[in-house]
């Protein structure tokens, strides 16, 4: 009996309970629909909130950036998701709390309320005002908070000159529409970023907040300043705050997927010269990267902008790129020709010999096998076989005459024993003399002319085939040596433009500010 008498009592006070804080609750809507009711009986909400003609609204701004969703380079356009705070007092929606119960806040719609005409300057798609119209906050001292959503397009130019290692300085320019200085005066008020709060002063406001990122971009900072500015248009002065986004972009994809393969596919140019001229495949090599190299000249046009502002570094790197293969086509085609030579149609001038053939291999650290002469000389065999026919003949004409006595030489004495050696020889060179002289002068001979004939022009012809494939052989030897100077020609220009490329995106960081904030004052 006593638990249940426990649980019936608790069941009774949380009724009681119930019953007094909805008593309560109907008490404060009854207050904040008579406060409701006074407030707005007499409210216009086309006038602005001042005593006097000659006062202005003092609206305190300020932006809370939620993300940065996407900058289009093609079309520069940047979308971003922030939140609009605006402040400022209104003096027709001031009350005593302890008129209404309490109630010190009341939040009512927007569209009940004047609001102050603020609007995204440079908008890039129609959407000047906020589209959502929330609710807006009232204190019972008049002052209004309210803070639209919006998701605003705005124009930004895009400088593409590092792409991809680029920042960029997108603005946001807020301002009355319709109310000059005199009528609503700007002012910075707390703004935060993702959560962020941020301090500024009275013409300049600076965000303190974490590096962010979408993904393809980081916003490193967005100050902000005020400006009053005088238009062509009329003679009063308009203000305005602009928010400075510096976003840079992360490299890393366009690095993986462009650059590096431009890289390597520019470094195939320089194979071109180290490939031999006989395989045929040059001029396919050099045709196959100029071809790719303009694919990727065209993926970059569709991306970045259509300017003839400036022209972005990489873009430069692949015109130089298809420059350096074009030209490599065009000596390509020149050491082909040089390969190809024979000494049908060129014959080889002195200077070539001597520059191609004897001095530019020592200094490239080129070797090259002697050319093999042969030693087989039909003109010579044939020599030493009529010689040793004619010899042979000699000696078988000379042993008769050895035994016989001319007789031009019969009535002659003998000489004596002493005769010296020298006589001898003489008269046996004599002999051997007549004895040639009839070998040549013998009918057969025409015959062996003939053969001789025959020898000669075989002889002629193989020395000819020879001479000419040696004549070949040093033209492919000077298309070979313009080959190796090309190759490190290319070799080093190929680095050097690189590296000069490279250098540049090096000194970015210095070379690349923000853009100046111009403050204009009263």
């Amino acid at each position: 009996m006593t638990g249940r008498k426990a649980r019936s009592l608790a069941c009774t006070y949380l009724l009681l309970l119930h019953l007094w804080y909805g008593l309560q609750g109907a008490n404060a809507s009854k207050a904040e629909e008579k406060l409701f009711r006074d407030l707005f009986r007499n409210y216009n909400k086309w006038i602005r909130p001042v005593a006097n003609v000659s006062d202005n609204v003092t609206v305190a701004f300020g932006v809370s950036i939620s993300q940065l969703i996407d900058v289009d380079e093609k079309n520069q356009i940047m979308t971003t998701n922030v939140w609009l705070r605006q402040e400022w007092n209104d003096h027709k929606l001031q009350w005593n709390p302890e008129d209404y119960d309490g109630v010190t806040v009341l939040r009512v719609p927007s569209t009940d309320l004047w609001l102050p005409d603020i609007v995204l300057y440079n908008n890039a798609d129609g959407q000047f005002q906020v589209k959502q119209q929330t609710k807006a906050e009232v204190q019972f001292d008049g002052t209004v908070f309210w803070v639209p959503p919006a998701i605003y397009k705005s124009a930004c130019a895009i400088d593409v000159r590092y792409f991809p290692f680029d920042k960029q300085n997108c603005s946001m320019k807020f301002g009355s529409w319709t109310y000059d200085g005199a009528q609503i005066d700007m002012k910075f008020g707390p703004s935060t970023y993702d959560g962020a709060q941020l301090n500024g002063s009275e013409q300049e406001h600076q965000m303190e907040r974490e590096e962010w990122s979408n993904g393809e971009w980081v916003l490193e900072d967005a100050p902000g300043a005020k400006h009053v500015v005088k238009y062509e248009c009329c003679p009063e002065k308009y203000i305005d705050i602009t928010y400075y986004l510096i976003i840079r972009r992360l490299p890393l994809f366009y690095t993986i997927n462009l650059i590096i393969p431009c890289l390597l596919i520019s470094f195939l140019t320089v194979l071109v010269f180290y490939l031999p001229s006989d395989c045929g495949e040059k001029m396919t090599l050099c045709i196959s990267v100029l071809l790719s190299l303009t694919v990727f000249l065209l993926v970059i046009n569709d991306i970045i902008p259509s300017t003839s502002l400036v022209v972005p570094l990489i873009g430069e790197y692949l015109l130089f790129t298809m420059v350096f293969v074009t030209l490599s086509i065009t000596l390509t085609v020149f050491v082909l020709n040089i390969h190809h030579r024979s000494p049908n149609t060129h014959n080889m001038p002195a200077w070539v010999r001597k520059i191609f053939i004897q001095i530019l291999p020592k200094l490239l650290w080129m070797e090259r096998h002697e050319v093999q002469v042969s030693a087989f000389d039909p003109l010579e065999i044939f020599r030493e076989i009529i010689e040793q026919e004619i010899r042979e003949q000699e000696v078988r004409e000379v042993r008769p005459c050895l035994h016989k006595v001319p007789p031009g030489i019969a009535g002659l004495k003998p000489r004596p024993k002493s005769m010296d050696l020298e006589a001898a020889l003489a008269q046996r060179k004599g002999i051997l003399a007549i004895s040639r002289q009839r070998y040549l002068d013998d009918p057969i001979l025409p015959e062996v002319k003939e053969a001789a004939d025959g020898v000669i022009y075989i002889a002629k012809h193989l020395r000819d085939r020879e001479r000419n494939q040696n004549m070949e052989k040093d033209w492919k030897y000077v298309a070979m040596v313009i080959d190796r100077i090309f190759l490190w020609t290319f070799i080093i220009v190929c680095v050097g433009g690189t590296c000069g490329f490279a250098g540049q995106l090096v000194e970015l960081d210095r070379k690349q500010t923000n853009k100046q904030i111009i403050q204009i004052t009263y």
